[in-house]
Formats: C-alpha cells, structure tokens, sequence
C-alpha cells in the first residue's frame, strides 16, 4: 500500500513539467571523432567505447585550465572539451564558504553535482548547510545546464538524449570539469576534498572519484550500475527512450554507454569513504538495479555506507525526506574529510 501511494505521488511530480521532446535518434559519430560515412556505425561505436573503457584513465584525463577566474562567490574556467556551443564551454561554479573557521583545523571541501534538469537553485540550500558545518561547497553548473544551456534549448537535453555520441561527450565533459574544479580546490590549499551528486550527478561523481585519488570521500546519492538501463527503464526519460526505440536495444545501448556506467570502475574507488543512497520506492532509478550496484560492492568487498530513504526519487526533494537526506550526507562528510 505504502509502494503505491509513493508511485502515484511520483508520477504526478513527474508530469509537472510539460516540455519534453522527443528527439530523432543519432549515432552521433561526429562527437566521437568517427568518420560519418561508416556503413557500419554500431560496430564503430561499440569499439570506441571498448577502447574508452580499457583506456579510462586517458579518457578522463583533464589537462590543466589555462586559467581559473573567479569574481565574488562563481569560479569561472574553460572546459576541457570544446563543442559547438561558446556558452557550455565555460564551466560555471558556485562557492558557498564557512562563515568562520577554526584555526589549525584542515581546509575541508565538498563539490556538489546536482542532478540532470536542475535549475540555478538545485543543491544551493544542501550547498549553504555544508557551508554552515564547516565544510567549504562548490555547486558545478553541468554541462548545458544554466547559463551553459544553448538557447534553443527549454532543458538540458544534450547530456542525455537519443544521439548516442553526444551523450557519451557530454558526460565526459562533466567528469573533466570536476576534475578541473578539483584542481582549483589545490591550488587554494584544500587538503581535504569529498565530492556528492545526485541521480545523474551521482554517475558523474562516482566517474570523477574513480577516476581522481584526490577525492578522499564520495556520497552517491540515487546509483545505479548502468547508464543506458536509467535511461530505458526510468520514469524521467521515457522520451529519451522514445527517440531510442526500433534502432537498439537495451544490451545494445548498455555497451555503448558502458564508458559513462559506473559498473566497470567499482574497484577503483576502494581504499576511499563512499556512501551509497538509494530510495525505496524510486520509479526513475529502478530499485533493483540501486540493489544491484551495491551487491556489487559487496561482492567486490568495497568498503561503503548505506543509506535507505523512505521515499521515491522526487519526493526526495520533498520535506521531511530532504532532510533525511541532507542529514545521511552532511554526517557523512563530516566524519569522513
């Protein structure tokens, strides 16, 4: 009875927003730097994304910024990755401070990635809580989120979309801009440094944290194993799956995404403080692959902490669940950094 009373009320918080498009499917090859004139354009996506996989550390690998900017509370640098859009490629951060801090304790930081479709406001108020207990938070706008957003554009739709090239660039991009924010947080003399994302954020933190041994402590908040099965499977992007359907099929799709899945990186984060959320009636990160992401860690004895919230994936934006969860990640960072 409690399950379908959550998935009613997660489906309503669903159909709030009405602009939604179906987009044509693409292969994407340009993206990838694969020649467009390909008579076989799955075989030529699948083995770059092989290669991505075998090669991760190369392919996250972020060169230093040229230069860092930052005016007032926003932190300003170049992506690492260029695209067709001036506006993505200037990575935008918000820098929420302590009020005080204690002389002699170590410079403690916290990057917050929020989750797909969020707006300017998204994670400011987890951001300011942070801030308020010590630890030094900075908001990372996505890529084509915010002011990086194109303006033909209502929502983000190029990080997560039916072209399967473009998709694959603009996570990557994500987890490069983190490393280079990660950069700036040494530079400034951080000593410390934890790294929290949510839903889509939560991929794009655990690629970041496997791919990057400064971030000493991760919060996944909603996982996942797999990429491709959120966008097939979830509540959120049916309209993705639309635009997917009659050209591939989930196993298909999976090994496509696979470079920007979680699942083939899971031992890499051992040896760090990760915390694993989930919640128990989500529609749009399916339950059962949440279980199966941290069965895996079991299996592979990657030491975590869990987190059960009693709720579904939106209503965790909704009181009292929120503070539940802002409670899980703040006691988390502030014994783990």
């Amino acid at each position: 009875m409690i399950a379908r009373l959550f998935h009613a009320w997660e489906r309503r918080l669903a159909t709030i927003d009405t602009n939604r498009v179906v987009r044509p499917f693409d292969w994407g090859l340009d993206w990838l730097g694969i020649d467009t004139d390909t008579l076989q354009p799955l075989d030529r996506v699948l083995e770059w994304s092989r290669e991505a996989v075998a090669e991760s550390a190369r392919f996250f690998d972020a060169p230093p910024a040229p230069g860092f900017e930052r005016r007032g509370q926003e932190l300003t640098f170049p992506s690492a990755l260029s695209t067709p859009y001036p506006q993505n490629d200037l990575v935008r951060v918000g820098i929420y401070e302590p009020d005080d801090r204690r002389v002699g304790q170590p410079r403690r930081a916290v990057v917050v990635i929020p989750q797909w479709n969020s707006d300017p406001g998204g994670h400011v108020g987890l951001c300011r809580l942070f801030a308020r207990f010590g630890l030094t938070a900075l908001r990372l706008s996505l890529p084509y989120h915010d002011a990086r957003r194109p303006p033909e554009l209502q929502r983000a739709d190029y990080i997560v979309s039916s072209n399967i090239g473009r998709t694959l660039q603009a996570n990557r991009q994500a987890v490069l801009d983190i490393k280079r924010t990660v950069d700036w947080l040494v530079r400034e003399g951080f000593e410390r440094i934890g790294i929290i994302g949510t839903s889509l954020g939560s991929c794009l933190s655990m690629l970041s944290m496997a791919h990057d041994d400064r971030l000493k402590a991760g919060a996944f908040n909603h996982v996942s194993p797999f990429f491709a099965d959120v966008v097939w499977r979830g509540l959120s992007t049916r309209h993705v799956r639309d635009g997917l359907e009659g050209h591939l099929d989930l196993d298909t799709l999976r090994e496509c995404w696979m470079p920007i899945s979680p699942w083939p990186f899971i031992s890499r984060v051992r040896g760090r403080r990760v915390l694993l959320v989930y919640a128990r009636y989500d529609l749009t990160f399916p339950v059962d692959l949440s279980r199966k992401f941290i069965a895996e860690f079991q299996r592979q004895r990657v030491p975590h902490q869990l987190g059960v919230l009693p709720c579904g994936h939106y209503t965790t934006g909704k009181p009292p669940f929120s503070y539940l969860d802002g409670f899980y990640l703040t006691r988390f960072f502030l014994k783990n950094l």
